[in-house]
């Protein structure tokens, strides 16, 4: 008989149990990877089309030059890794940008900006740009950092569909990673973005040195949000020379599906998106992927300032396992 964690389910007016989250979190891990992926798959079949693939792109909109010191980032301008900062793009061309994520088949276009959080000046021009991508009939999506009050309004109001704020880590292995802003105020703008309206995409980063517990706690913290993420990211850190990661150990591959297969069980209804890091998998590990649950991929040549797979072996990919891309 199959090894089965059982996740008990809770009334909407009951709090999640964090601790009780991050107990089954660490017992889903432990199974044997064969139970646990057949686990996940079974519960990815309940909710999604077990052969469709939803595709967004993103692109850097204001490059470089971020505040913050957040240890994986090639942005942050504290560390020396030839990123350049730039400044924001002009409405036209992340207008033609997302014309051409488009037509390559993309159906959410994602925009991210290297700040802290945006100012007042900061946010006018990516309302416009929010308006215009909407018009194009692709769903839309900021990243912009932290929110103030009142940010996440006009943003929903200009046309926002989705806003991604990672929350990166667990709440204890933050500390290590990340100095400039805490766990807190990732939490609040989470909370401002759902109390405007707007659907959720939060996520976060494995590979960074943390523990298996680690991984657990991140996933136990999002499955604690209510409601789930619509959309959660896993991103396999990308080592970038200058970062203060460069040259950290590889997480495993298995660690890797392991977590996508996790993520997929504590949160059924969510969409998985197979994130950063893609560009390094062999295809065999994001079929696995897949099988265990994600089901959304970022679409393109670049993942804001690090690589992404091509067009061509995307296509190539999904024909070969008979995936559908919307």
């Amino acid at each position: 008989m199959d090894a089965i964690v059982e996740l008990h389910t809770h009334r909407p007016e009951e709090a999640p149990d964090l601790a009780a989250l991050r107990r089954r979190a660490l017992a889903l891990y432990a199974l044997p990877f064969n139970d646990l992926l057949h686990q996940a798959h079974t519960v990815h079949r309940r909710h999604f089309d077990a052969n469709r693939i939803q595709r967004s792109a993103l692109l850097s909109i204001k490059t470089g030059g971020c505040p913050e010191d957040c240890a994986y980032c090639p942005q942050a301008a504290r560390y020396h890794t030839g990123v350049e900062a730039q400044a924001l793009m002009a409405l036209d061309d992340v207008v033609h940008a997302a014309r051409a994520a488009q037509a390559n088949g993309a159906s959410r276009f994602c925009m991210g900006a290297a700040w802290r959080g945006p100012k007042a000046r900061d946010l006018e021009p990516v309302l416009a740009m929010v308006r215009e991508v909407k018009e194009l009939g692709l769903e839309t999506c900021c990243t912009l950092g932290l929110l103030k009050e009142g940010q996440a309004e006009e943003l929903r109001a200009a046309g926002l569909d989705y806003y991604n704020h990672n929350l990166d880590t667990s709440a204890e292995f933050y500390g290590e990673i990340i100095t400039t802003r805490d766990y807190h105020d990732r939490l609040e703008t989470l909370e401002r973005v759902r109390n405007a309206g707007l659907k959720v995409c939060c996520g976060g980063i494995v590979g960074l040195g943390e523990s298996r517990e680690s991984r657990a706690g991140l996933l136990a913290q999002l499955a604690s949000l209510e409601p789930h993420p619509e959309s959660v990211p896993i991103n396999d850190l990308v080592q970038v020379e200058g970062t203060p990661l460069s040259g950290s150990e590889k997480l495993p591959w298995t660690e890797f599906v392991r977590t996508v297969a996790v993520a997929r069980i504590l949160m059924p209804a969510s969409v998985v998106r197979l994130s950063a890091g893609r560009a390094a998998m062999n295809e065999a590990v994001q079929a696995l992927c897949f099988f265990a649950g994600a089901n959304s991929i970022f679409y393109g040549e670049k993942l804001l300032t690090t690589g992404n797979p091509d067009v061509e072996r995307d296509e190539a990919l999904f024909a070969s396992l008979g995936l559908k891309a919307n």
